[in-house]
Protein backbone atom coordinates (compact mmCIF):
# COMPACT_ATOMS: atom_id res chain seq x y z
CA UNK A 1 0.00 0.00 0.00
CA UNK A 2 1.55 3.11 -1.43
CA UNK A 3 2.02 6.29 1.05
CA UNK A 4 2.24 9.19 -0.73
CA UNK A 5 3.10 12.65 1.46
CA UNK A 6 4.54 14.52 -1.90
CA UNK A 7 3.18 18.15 -0.71
CA UNK A 8 5.32 18.09 2.30
CA UNK A 9 8.14 17.01 0.56
CA UNK A 10 7.90 19.54 -1.97
CA UNK A 11 7.20 22.40 1.10
CA UNK A 12 10.72 21.52 2.96
CA UNK A 13 12.54 22.51 -0.37
CA UNK A 14 10.03 25.95 -1.11
CA UNK A 15 11.51 26.51 2.71
CA UNK A 16 15.19 25.49 1.46
CA UNK A 17 14.88 27.51 -1.26
CA UNK A 18 14.11 30.86 0.96
CA UNK A 19 16.30 30.35 3.42
CA UNK A 20 19.55 29.60 1.76
CA UNK A 21 20.56 27.58 3.87
CA UNK A 22 23.78 25.08 3.43
CA UNK A 23 23.67 27.10 0.13
CA UNK A 24 26.71 26.55 -2.18
CA UNK A 25 26.63 28.16 -5.20
CA UNK A 26 26.60 32.24 -5.69
CA UNK A 27 24.65 33.16 -9.02
CA UNK A 28 24.69 36.82 -10.38
CA UNK A 29 22.16 38.10 -12.77
CA UNK A 30 21.20 40.66 -15.13
CA UNK A 31 23.43 43.97 -15.85
CA UNK A 32 25.44 46.55 -13.77
CA UNK A 33 23.69 48.59 -11.85
CA UNK A 34 20.58 45.94 -11.78
CA UNK A 35 22.62 42.79 -10.84
CA UNK A 36 20.82 40.50 -8.51
CA UNK A 37 22.42 37.82 -5.96
CA UNK A 38 21.16 34.42 -5.74
CA UNK A 39 22.25 31.61 -3.38
CA UNK A 40 21.00 27.94 -4.31
CA UNK A 41 22.10 24.44 -3.74
CA UNK A 42 24.61 22.81 -6.23
CA UNK A 43 22.78 19.29 -5.60
CA UNK A 44 18.94 20.94 -6.48
CA UNK A 45 20.46 22.39 -9.48
CA UNK A 46 22.58 19.35 -10.94
CA UNK A 47 19.40 17.41 -10.36
CA UNK A 48 17.47 19.43 -11.91
CA UNK A 49 19.60 20.31 -14.95
CA UNK A 50 22.17 18.53 -17.43
CA UNK A 51 23.68 22.40 -18.34
CA UNK A 52 23.87 22.81 -14.31
CA UNK A 53 25.76 19.23 -14.20
CA UNK A 54 28.54 20.39 -16.46
CA UNK A 55 29.08 23.68 -14.74
CA UNK A 56 29.11 22.52 -11.52
CA UNK A 57 31.98 20.05 -11.61
CA UNK A 58 34.28 18.82 -8.88
CA UNK A 59 37.10 20.20 -11.47
CA UNK A 60 35.69 24.14 -11.29
CA UNK A 61 38.25 26.32 -8.23
CA UNK A 62 35.17 27.57 -5.62
CA UNK A 63 35.78 31.00 -4.26
CA UNK A 64 35.85 31.19 -0.62
CA UNK A 65 33.78 28.31 -0.60
CA UNK A 66 31.14 29.05 -2.90
CA UNK A 67 30.76 28.27 -6.94
CA UNK A 68 30.58 31.26 -8.74
CA UNK A 69 28.27 31.01 -11.82
CA UNK A 70 27.43 34.50 -14.08
CA UNK A 71 24.14 34.62 -16.06
CA UNK A 72 24.78 38.50 -16.49
CA UNK A 73 22.98 38.23 -19.99
CA UNK A 74 20.36 37.34 -18.13
CA UNK A 75 17.03 39.03 -16.84
CA UNK A 76 17.28 38.50 -12.86
CA UNK A 77 13.44 37.97 -13.08
CA UNK A 78 13.44 35.22 -15.34
CA UNK A 79 16.41 33.60 -13.62
CA UNK A 80 14.81 33.63 -10.17
CA UNK A 81 11.71 32.11 -11.18
CA UNK A 82 13.51 29.07 -12.90
CA UNK A 83 15.15 28.70 -9.53
CA UNK A 84 12.11 28.66 -7.76
CA UNK A 85 10.55 26.46 -10.07
CA UNK A 86 13.61 23.85 -9.45
CA UNK A 87 12.53 23.71 -6.05
CA UNK A 88 9.29 23.74 -6.13
CA UNK A 89 8.15 22.23 -9.12
CA UNK A 90 5.23 25.27 -9.92
CA UNK A 91 5.11 29.03 -11.21
CA UNK A 92 1.83 30.66 -12.47
CA UNK A 93 2.42 31.92 -15.37
CA UNK A 94 -0.27 34.91 -15.44
CA UNK A 95 2.23 36.83 -12.75
CA UNK A 96 4.29 37.78 -16.46
CA UNK A 97 2.74 40.51 -18.36
CA UNK A 98 3.20 39.82 -21.81
CA UNK A 99 3.62 36.96 -24.04
CA UNK A 100 6.84 37.88 -25.52
CA UNK A 101 7.81 37.33 -21.35
CA UNK A 102 6.75 34.18 -21.14
CA UNK A 103 8.28 33.17 -24.42
CA UNK A 104 11.52 34.53 -22.95
CA UNK A 105 11.32 32.56 -19.87
CA UNK A 106 10.99 29.58 -22.18
CA UNK A 107 14.10 30.38 -23.99
CA UNK A 108 16.38 30.97 -20.96
CA UNK A 109 14.39 27.37 -19.14
CA UNK A 110 16.01 25.46 -22.27
CA UNK A 111 19.55 27.36 -22.51
CA UNK A 112 19.68 26.64 -18.85
CA UNK A 113 18.81 22.68 -19.42
CA UNK A 114 15.39 22.80 -17.18
CA UNK A 115 13.49 20.81 -20.35
CA UNK A 116 10.71 20.27 -17.28
CA UNK A 117 9.45 23.73 -17.31
CA UNK A 118 9.70 24.25 -21.47
CA UNK A 119 7.76 21.02 -21.58
CA UNK A 120 5.23 22.16 -18.97
CA UNK A 121 4.77 25.71 -20.30
CA UNK A 122 4.93 24.73 -23.90
CA UNK A 123 1.75 22.28 -23.35
CA UNK A 124 0.15 25.22 -20.71
CA UNK A 125 -0.38 27.67 -23.34
CA UNK A 126 -1.23 24.74 -26.33
CA UNK A 127 -4.21 24.20 -23.37
CA UNK A 128 -5.18 27.92 -22.99
CA UNK A 129 -7.01 28.48 -26.37
CA UNK A 130 -7.51 32.23 -25.68
CA UNK A 131 -4.26 32.98 -25.22
CA UNK A 132 -3.08 31.01 -28.24
CA UNK A 133 -5.57 33.12 -30.62
CA UNK A 134 -4.86 35.91 -28.92
CA UNK A 135 -1.24 35.91 -29.94
CA UNK A 136 -0.16 33.21 -32.17
CA UNK A 137 1.34 35.93 -34.42
CA UNK A 138 4.08 37.28 -31.66
CA UNK A 139 4.37 33.31 -30.58
CA UNK A 140 4.86 32.00 -33.96
CA UNK A 141 7.82 34.63 -34.23
CA UNK A 142 9.70 34.41 -31.37
CA UNK A 143 9.43 30.54 -31.13
CA UNK A 144 10.80 30.51 -35.08
CA UNK A 145 13.53 28.20 -36.02
CA UNK A 146 13.36 27.48 -32.18
CA UNK A 147 13.33 23.48 -32.46
CA UNK A 148 12.72 22.64 -29.04
CA UNK A 149 9.60 24.54 -28.76
CA UNK A 150 8.53 22.65 -32.20
CA UNK A 151 5.19 21.91 -30.64
CA UNK A 152 4.31 25.65 -29.80
CA UNK A 153 5.28 26.79 -33.21
CA UNK A 154 3.40 24.02 -35.36
CA UNK A 155 0.04 24.38 -32.86
CA UNK A 156 0.19 28.26 -33.33
CA UNK A 157 1.09 27.21 -37.27
CA UNK A 158 -1.98 25.35 -37.78
CA UNK A 159 -4.30 28.39 -35.88
CA UNK A 160 -3.03 30.80 -38.69
CA UNK A 161 -3.46 27.83 -41.34
CA UNK A 162 -7.06 27.46 -40.03
CA UNK A 163 -7.85 30.91 -39.76
CA UNK A 164 -6.18 33.09 -41.83
CA UNK A 165 -7.42 36.40 -40.07
CA UNK A 166 -5.41 35.62 -37.69
CA UNK A 167 -2.41 36.86 -39.78
CA UNK A 168 -4.28 38.90 -42.51
CA UNK A 169 -5.96 41.28 -39.61
CA UNK A 170 -3.27 41.30 -37.12
CA UNK A 171 -2.08 44.58 -36.71
CA UNK A 172 1.49 42.97 -36.73
CA UNK A 173 0.76 41.70 -40.16
CA UNK A 174 2.93 44.41 -42.19
CA UNK A 175 6.14 44.13 -40.08
CA UNK A 176 5.58 40.02 -40.61
CA UNK A 177 8.36 38.09 -40.94
CA UNK A 178 8.76 37.36 -44.74
CA UNK A 179 10.25 34.02 -44.27
CA UNK A 180 7.61 32.94 -41.87
CA UNK A 181 5.07 34.24 -44.74
CA UNK A 182 6.64 32.17 -47.58
CA UNK A 183 6.10 28.96 -45.08
CA UNK A 184 2.74 29.57 -44.87
CA UNK A 185 1.68 30.59 -47.87
CA UNK A 186 3.06 27.66 -49.75
CA UNK A 187 1.25 25.71 -46.93
CA UNK A 188 -1.85 23.46 -48.84
CA UNK A 189 -4.21 23.43 -45.52
CA UNK A 190 -3.52 27.42 -45.11
CA UNK A 191 -7.81 28.14 -45.69
CA UNK A 192 -8.65 30.08 -47.99
CA UNK A 193 -12.18 30.55 -49.77
CA UNK A 194 -10.74 32.43 -52.82
CA UNK A 195 -7.01 32.32 -53.73
CA UNK A 196 -7.55 36.37 -54.50
CA UNK A 197 -7.37 37.05 -50.67
CA UNK A 198 -4.23 35.76 -50.48
CA UNK A 199 -3.13 38.44 -53.47
CA UNK A 200 -4.66 41.18 -52.36
CA UNK A 201 -3.51 40.89 -48.53
CA UNK A 202 0.28 39.78 -49.97
CA UNK A 203 0.31 42.98 -52.12
CA UNK A 204 -1.15 45.03 -48.75
CA UNK A 205 2.17 43.19 -47.18
CA UNK A 206 4.54 44.18 -49.90
CA UNK A 207 3.37 47.74 -50.02
CA UNK A 208 4.06 47.80 -46.02
CA UNK A 209 7.74 46.94 -46.45
CA UNK A 210 10.29 50.02 -45.90
CA UNK A 211 10.28 51.75 -47.64
CA UNK A 212 6.62 52.06 -48.27
CA UNK A 213 4.83 52.10 -51.36
CA UNK A 214 1.32 53.38 -52.21
CA UNK A 215 -1.05 50.86 -52.87
CA UNK A 216 -3.01 52.83 -55.93
CA UNK A 217 -0.88 51.12 -58.83
CA UNK A 218 -2.08 54.12 -60.91
CA UNK A 219 0.22 56.21 -58.88
CA UNK A 220 3.40 54.09 -58.97
CA UNK A 221 6.58 54.99 -61.13
CA UNK A 222 9.19 52.47 -62.55
CA UNK A 223 11.10 52.61 -59.39
CA UNK A 224 7.80 51.68 -57.12
CA UNK A 225 7.32 48.39 -59.81
CA UNK A 226 11.15 47.16 -59.50
CA UNK A 227 10.91 47.47 -55.59
CA UNK A 228 7.48 45.74 -56.13
CA UNK A 229 9.01 42.99 -58.03
CA UNK A 230 11.91 42.30 -55.98
CA UNK A 231 9.70 42.45 -52.87
CA UNK A 232 7.25 39.67 -54.14
CA UNK A 233 9.60 37.58 -56.19
CA UNK A 234 9.85 34.62 -53.42
CA UNK A 235 5.92 34.66 -53.07
CA UNK A 236 5.27 34.53 -56.60
CA UNK A 237 5.27 30.63 -57.06
CA UNK A 238 2.98 30.04 -53.72
CA UNK A 239 0.19 32.03 -55.39
CA UNK A 240 -2.40 29.73 -56.36
CA UNK A 241 -3.28 31.92 -59.24
CA UNK A 242 -5.50 29.71 -61.53
CA UNK A 243 -7.55 28.93 -58.58
CA UNK A 244 -8.20 32.82 -58.62
CA UNK A 245 -11.53 33.28 -60.48
CA UNK A 246 -11.38 34.67 -64.26
CA UNK A 247 -12.95 38.21 -62.94
CA UNK A 248 -10.85 38.82 -60.21
CA UNK A 249 -7.96 38.13 -61.86
CA UNK A 250 -9.24 40.21 -64.72
CA UNK A 251 -9.39 43.43 -62.50
CA UNK A 252 -6.98 42.48 -59.44
CA UNK A 253 -4.13 40.78 -60.63
CA UNK A 254 -3.52 41.59 -64.29
CA UNK A 255 -3.24 45.38 -63.75
CA UNK A 256 0.03 44.19 -61.78
CA UNK A 257 1.41 42.10 -65.13
CA UNK A 258 4.75 44.03 -65.33
CA UNK A 259 5.61 42.58 -61.43
CA UNK A 260 4.79 38.84 -63.01
CA UNK A 261 6.65 36.30 -65.04
CA UNK A 262 5.20 36.56 -68.47
CA UNK A 263 4.41 32.38 -68.71
CA UNK A 264 2.46 32.84 -65.80
CA UNK A 265 0.18 35.35 -67.41
CA UNK A 266 -0.11 33.39 -70.86
CA UNK A 267 -0.65 30.02 -68.94
CA UNK A 268 -3.28 31.46 -66.88
CA UNK A 269 -5.37 33.37 -70.14
CA UNK A 270 -4.44 29.44 -71.69
CA UNK A 271 -6.28 27.54 -68.88
CA UNK A 272 -9.12 29.90 -68.63
CA UNK A 273 -9.53 30.35 -72.61
CA UNK A 274 -8.70 27.35 -73.97
CA UNK A 275 -9.40 24.35 -71.39
CA UNK A 276 -8.29 21.49 -73.75
CA UNK A 277 -4.95 22.78 -73.60
CA UNK A 278 -5.02 22.92 -69.83
CA UNK A 279 -2.94 19.19 -68.68
CA UNK A 280 -0.01 21.24 -70.23
CA UNK A 281 0.24 23.21 -67.50
CA UNK A 282 1.79 22.40 -63.97
CA UNK A 283 -1.57 23.11 -62.03
CA UNK A 284 -0.98 23.86 -57.84
CA UNK A 285 -3.51 22.09 -55.87
CA UNK A 286 -6.39 24.38 -54.52
CA UNK A 287 -6.10 25.17 -50.58
CA UNK A 288 -8.01 23.23 -48.31
CA UNK A 289 -11.27 25.18 -47.54
CA UNK A 290 -11.91 27.08 -44.46
CA UNK A 291 -13.89 25.06 -41.87
CA UNK A 292 -17.25 27.38 -40.80
CA UNK A 293 -17.04 27.14 -37.39
CA UNK A 294 -13.72 26.55 -34.93
CA UNK A 295 -13.83 23.93 -31.91
CA UNK A 296 -14.42 26.77 -29.43
CA UNK A 297 -18.09 27.45 -30.53
CA UNK A 298 -18.77 23.62 -29.43
CA UNK A 299 -17.66 25.40 -25.39
CA UNK A 300 -20.71 27.82 -26.40
CA UNK A 301 -23.00 25.24 -28.02
CA UNK A 302 -22.37 22.86 -25.19
CA UNK A 303 -23.72 25.74 -22.81
CA UNK A 304 -26.74 26.40 -24.65
CA UNK A 305 -27.58 23.07 -24.65
CA UNK A 306 -27.89 23.08 -20.95
CA UNK A 307 -28.90 26.36 -20.79
CA UNK A 308 -26.46 27.78 -19.49
CA UNK A 309 -24.28 31.30 -20.08
CA UNK A 310 -22.25 31.44 -23.31
CA UNK A 311 -18.79 30.74 -21.04
CA UNK A 312 -20.23 28.26 -18.56
CA UNK A 313 -17.86 25.54 -20.39
CA UNK A 314 -14.52 25.57 -21.83
CA UNK A 315 -12.63 23.20 -23.40
CA UNK A 316 -11.54 20.90 -20.92
CA UNK A 317 -14.78 20.50 -19.01
CA UNK A 318 -17.43 20.11 -22.15
CA UNK A 319 -20.02 17.34 -21.37
CA UNK A 320 -20.85 16.46 -24.81
CA UNK A 321 -18.99 15.29 -28.52
CA UNK A 322 -19.84 17.12 -31.91
CA UNK A 323 -18.77 14.72 -34.89
CA UNK A 324 -19.61 16.18 -38.31
CA UNK A 325 -22.57 14.15 -39.84
CA UNK A 326 -23.26 16.17 -43.23
CA UNK A 327 -21.21 19.13 -45.16
CA UNK A 328 -23.77 20.59 -47.78
CA UNK A 329 -20.52 21.31 -50.30
CA UNK A 330 -19.33 17.78 -49.32
CA UNK A 331 -22.59 15.63 -49.64
CA UNK A 332 -24.77 17.89 -51.91
CA UNK A 333 -27.08 20.75 -51.08
CA UNK A 334 -30.38 18.99 -51.35
CA UNK A 335 -32.78 18.14 -48.54
CA UNK A 336 -32.57 14.40 -49.72
CA UNK A 337 -29.17 14.16 -49.13
CA UNK A 338 -29.11 16.58 -45.51
CA UNK A 339 -32.02 13.54 -44.87
CA UNK A 340 -29.85 10.69 -46.03
CA UNK A 341 -27.56 11.81 -43.68
CA UNK A 342 -28.72 13.10 -40.74
CA UNK A 343 -32.08 10.81 -40.27
CA UNK A 344 -32.41 8.85 -36.98
CA UNK A 345 -28.88 10.26 -35.95
CA UNK A 346 -30.64 11.63 -32.42
CA UNK A 347 -29.74 15.31 -31.25
CA UNK A 348 -27.77 17.61 -34.27
CA UNK A 349 -26.76 20.85 -34.70
CA UNK A 350 -26.98 22.99 -37.86
CA UNK A 351 -24.10 25.24 -38.24
CA UNK A 352 -24.13 28.05 -41.77
CA UNK A 353 -22.10 30.70 -42.85
CA UNK A 354 -23.95 33.29 -44.70
CA UNK A 355 -22.57 34.28 -48.44
CA UNK A 356 -20.72 37.29 -48.35
CA UNK A 357 -20.63 38.09 -44.98
CA UNK A 358 -18.65 36.48 -41.70
CA UNK A 359 -22.69 35.98 -40.18
CA UNK A 360 -22.85 32.43 -38.65
CA UNK A 361 -26.52 30.92 -38.15
CA UNK A 362 -27.99 27.83 -37.26
CA UNK A 363 -29.41 25.93 -35.10
CA UNK A 364 -30.31 23.10 -32.12
CA UNK A 365 -32.07 19.99 -32.82
CA UNK A 366 -32.39 17.73 -29.47
CA UNK A 367 -34.82 15.15 -31.14
CA UNK A 368 -33.81 13.99 -35.03
CA UNK A 369 -34.70 14.75 -38.42
CA UNK A 370 -36.92 12.20 -39.59
CA UNK A 371 -40.77 12.81 -40.17
CA UNK A 372 -42.77 10.95 -37.34
CA UNK A 373 -44.57 8.59 -40.39
CA UNK A 374 -43.51 6.69 -42.97
CA UNK A 375 -46.04 8.50 -45.36
CA UNK A 376 -44.01 11.90 -43.76
CA UNK A 377 -47.47 13.52 -43.71
CA UNK A 378 -46.35 14.83 -40.06
CA UNK A 379 -43.87 17.01 -39.89
CA UNK A 380 -44.05 18.74 -36.89
CA UNK A 381 -42.13 17.85 -33.48
CA UNK A 382 -42.38 19.32 -30.16
CA UNK A 383 -39.34 20.37 -27.81
CA UNK A 384 -38.71 23.02 -25.63
CA UNK A 385 -35.07 22.38 -25.16
CA UNK A 386 -34.32 23.22 -29.38
CA UNK A 387 -32.49 26.84 -30.29
CA UNK A 388 -31.90 28.66 -32.78
CA UNK A 389 -28.63 31.21 -32.99
CA UNK A 390 -26.89 33.60 -34.74
CA UNK A 391 -23.24 35.26 -34.56
CA UNK A 392 -22.57 38.88 -36.44
CA UNK A 393 -19.16 38.04 -36.59
CA UNK A 394 -17.84 34.34 -36.66
CA UNK A 395 -14.25 35.88 -35.18
CA UNK A 396 -16.32 37.98 -32.28
CA UNK A 397 -17.96 35.09 -29.95
CA UNK A 398 -19.24 38.38 -28.08
CA UNK A 399 -21.25 38.94 -30.74
CA UNK A 400 -23.56 35.61 -29.96
CA UNK A 401 -27.47 35.20 -29.99
CA UNK A 402 -29.30 32.33 -29.14
CA UNK A 403 -33.52 32.29 -29.03
CA UNK A 404 -35.45 28.94 -27.38
CA UNK A 405 -39.04 28.54 -28.42
CA UNK A 406 -41.20 30.85 -26.87
CA UNK A 407 -43.28 30.05 -23.91
CA UNK A 408 -46.44 28.18 -25.58
CA UNK A 409 -45.13 27.98 -29.06
CA UNK A 410 -43.48 24.95 -28.82
CA UNK A 411 -45.76 22.35 -29.95
CA UNK A 412 -44.18 23.56 -33.24
CA UNK A 413 -40.24 23.64 -32.38
CA UNK A 414 -38.81 21.26 -35.04
CA UNK A 415 -39.93 20.92 -38.60
CA UNK A 416 -39.45 17.88 -40.67
CA UNK A 417 -39.52 18.44 -44.62
CA UNK A 418 -38.07 15.66 -46.62
CA UNK A 419 -37.40 17.90 -49.36
CA UNK A 420 -35.95 20.76 -47.06
CA UNK A 421 -33.00 20.89 -45.47
CA UNK A 422 -33.29 21.76 -42.17
CA UNK A 423 -36.58 24.11 -40.77
CA UNK A 424 -36.92 25.54 -36.93
CA UNK A 425 -40.31 26.58 -36.05
CA UNK A 426 -43.52 26.56 -37.77
CA UNK A 427 -43.14 30.44 -38.87
CA UNK A 428 -40.24 29.61 -40.66
CA UNK A 429 -38.16 30.85 -38.09
CA UNK A 430 -35.10 29.31 -40.03
CA UNK A 431 -35.16 27.25 -42.78
CA UNK A 432 -33.66 25.98 -45.84
CA UNK A 433 -35.05 25.68 -49.01
CA UNK A 434 -33.53 22.76 -51.68
CA UNK A 435 -31.87 25.55 -53.87
CA UNK A 436 -29.20 26.56 -51.35
CA UNK A 437 -32.03 29.82 -50.28
CA UNK A 438 -32.55 30.26 -46.57
CA UNK A 439 -35.50 32.07 -45.11
CA UNK A 440 -35.86 33.50 -41.38
CA UNK A 441 -39.41 34.56 -39.98
CA UNK A 442 -39.90 34.44 -36.28
CA UNK A 443 -42.96 33.47 -34.75
CA UNK A 444 -42.00 30.33 -32.63
CA UNK A 445 -38.85 31.73 -31.36
CA UNK A 446 -37.98 35.25 -30.82
CA UNK A 447 -36.03 37.59 -33.45
CA UNK A 448 -32.47 37.62 -33.45
CA UNK A 449 -29.89 38.84 -35.64
CA UNK A 450 -31.23 36.48 -38.90
CA UNK A 451 -32.00 38.36 -42.06
CA UNK A 452 -35.39 37.46 -43.42
CA UNK A 453 -33.79 36.03 -46.90
CA UNK A 454 -30.14 34.94 -47.41
CA UNK A 455 -27.78 32.85 -49.50
CA UNK A 456 -25.65 30.20 -47.98
CA UNK A 457 -22.95 28.45 -50.10
CA UNK A 458 -22.21 25.60 -47.41
CA UNK A 459 -23.78 24.41 -44.00
CA UNK A 460 -22.60 21.24 -41.87
CA UNK A 461 -24.78 19.22 -39.36
CA UNK A 462 -22.78 17.80 -36.25
CA UNK A 463 -24.53 14.93 -34.46
CA UNK A 464 -24.30 15.99 -30.82
CA UNK A 465 -23.63 12.92 -27.98
CA UNK A 466 -22.99 13.07 -24.33
CA UNK A 467 -19.61 12.43 -23.44
CA UNK A 468 -19.24 9.24 -21.69
CA UNK A 469 -16.55 10.21 -19.78
CA UNK A 470 -18.18 13.17 -18.24
CA UNK A 471 -19.87 13.13 -14.91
Amino acid sequence: MAIIFYKEIINNYKKLYESKEGYDVKIYAGEKPNVKEFHVHSLILKSQSKIFQTLLTKDIQKKDGYYILNLNNNSPKFVEIILSCMYSGSFDLTKLQSCEEIINLLLLSNELGFQYLVKCIQETLIENYDFIIKNAIEIIVLTYQKHYLDNLWNFCLKKICDNPDHLFKSTKFLTFNPSILAIILKRDDFCIDNEIIVWENLLKWACGQNPVIQQDINKWKKSEFTAMKRRLSKFIPSIRFYHIPPEDFLLKVYPFKEILPNDLINNIFTYHMAPSKRQCINLQPQRKQPAIITPQYFNIFSSWIDKKNNSYYNGRNIPYKFNLLYSAGRDGNTGAAFHEKCDDKGPTIVVAKIANSEQIIGGYNPLDWKPKNSNHSNYNKSTKDSFIFSFMDRNEFQTAKVSYPIEGNHKYSICCVPDHGPRFGVGLDLVCHDNGNWASNSYTYSKIDIPPMFTVNDYEVYRVNRSEYYY
